[in-house]
């Protein structure tokens, strides 16, 4: 048999001693360092921090949303797959409307994409929610363009889309957003779905 490391519990421990001894979080909140541990574990690049951009009360307002039985609002069904709702405090439920079978339609009606025809129907839970965005840009956008209009404010935003087209520019909308929005974002083309159901297990642990 090859010789690999095969206990979890060791692998966890040594994956995040690796972390711990290979990032600077000096910069950090204490109460984000939890989340910017996962994060940096969902994608295996140490770097990451450096691009990381929050306000202050991100992590507080995001574990406190949760509490308080929020909903989770994903643009994609991989970052659905990647949250462990067993661990959710309040058995939130999570939504993701990518297999709404009246999306395509709806989408060409506004004459936009898919993952942002989804963010309009995300209104009724909107106030308040947790939105999870790991995959599009548009969705982001749009979700921005929402709550600038007056429409409905969610509690915390992980804005983590992904790519070459509008992922950096959609963040750094976000970085940039007034008034007040409390969000946890990675600047430039790095993201993912992975990262962004790591920020809400971290928050739905208390870490």
């Amino acid at each position: 048999m090859s010789a690999y490391l095969r206990d979890p519990e060791e692998i966890y421990r040594r994956s995040f001693d690796t972390i711990r001894a290979e990032t600077d979080l000096g910069g950090l909140p204490d109460d984000l360092v939890g989340v910017a541990l996962r994060l940096v574990h969902a994608c295996g690049m140490t770097d990451i921090l450096a691009d990381l951009r929050f306000t202050q009360d991100a992590a507080a307002v995001g574990r406190a949303a949760l509490r308080q039985g929020a909903p989770i609002l994903a643009d994609s069904r991989m970052t659905v797959a990647g949250i462990m709702a067993e661990s959710l405090p309040a058995t939130n439920s999570v939504v993701c409307e990518a297999g709404n079978p009246g999306l395509i339609p709806f989408a060409e009606g506004l004459a936009t994409t898919r993952s942002a025809a989804a963010v309009e129907l995300w209104r009724p839970r909107l106030e308040g929610a947790i939105v999870a965005i790991g995959t599009a840009p548009t969705a982001l956008f749009h979700l921005l363009d929402l709550v600038r209009a007056g429409g409905p404010k969610p509690a915390l935003v992980l804005g983590f889309p992904v790519g070459f087209v509008g992922a950096a520019e959609s963040k750094q909308a976000l970085a940039d957003f007034t008034p007040h929005l409390p969000h946890i974002t990675l600047l430039g083309r790095r993201g993912g779905s992975a990262m962004a159901a790591a920020a809400v297990n971290a928050l739905a642990l208390g870490l």
